[in-house]
């Protein structure tokens, strides 16, 4: 149990430098992306301990049709989209349903790149070792397509770093990362929000403030 996503981050940060871990450094000094909105408290932690530079990468869930906390896939920038078709199907989302979500999620992704940014230009991943980080991860899906989207814009190496996870969430990612870290993989995981005790939900001036 976290107390709140920054205890997280710290706690995360300290298993990203634990001593016979990941070599950090063998790409440069690394950029730490933190992912909207929860990401963005972990993801300050982390790099303040890791005296790394830190931005955002927006991606955005698509929800299935009534049922919007529940992931059927994923979009991020430069077109990037991933859908998890068994789960679509299990939900009965249409091609026309599909494309209704994604057309909202793909302005609300939009709205959030220019309100995070504030005219800030993304730091250049190019050969560079990208860490992204958000409060945990459920499906899967938004941190999959944040790990293609990290490595279309340049990053040589990708590592998906989270203070929670289910048991088996490297199995069900494969390849989307270089490298997985966790602090928790419970056997037993209902949603990231069991595991702390202060799960409010981060605002945009939240996010600006960890950027900032």
């Amino acid at each position: 149990m976290f107390a709140d996503r920054a205890a997280a981050g710290k706690r995360l940060a300290e298993a990203l430098l634990a001593p016979g871990g990941l070599d950090l450094s063998s790409a440069g000094p690394p950029i730490v992306l933190g992912l909207p909105r929860g990401g963005l408290p972990v993801a300050r932690a982390v790099a303040d301990a890791l005296a790394a530079p830190l931005d955002v990468l927006v991606v955005r869930k698509l929800g299935a049709p009534g049922h919007a906390e529940y992931a059927i896939g994923a979009i991020g920038p430069g077109g990037i989209r991933v859908i998890d078709q068994e789960a679509a199907a299990a939900v009965g989302a249409t091609a026309d349903s599909l494309a209704d979500i994604e057309r909202q999620e793909a302005a609300e992704l939009v709205r959030r790149e220019s309100r995070f940014r504030a005219g800030r230009a993304p730091l250049d991943l190019a050969g560079r070792t990208a860490i992204i980080v958000d409060d945990g991860v459920a499906t899967g899906a938004t941190a999959g397509v944040a790990c293609r989207a990290a490595r279309a814009l340049g990053a040589s190496r990708v590592i998906l770093a989270v203070p929670v996870a289910p048991a088996a969430w490297v199995t069900r990612l494969g390849d989307a990362a270089d490298a997985y870290v966790a602090v928790e993989t419970p056997r037993h995981f209902w949603a990231v929000g069991q595991h702390y005790r202060d799960f409010r939900q981060t605002s945009d001036e939240e996010v600006l403030a960890a950027l900032r």
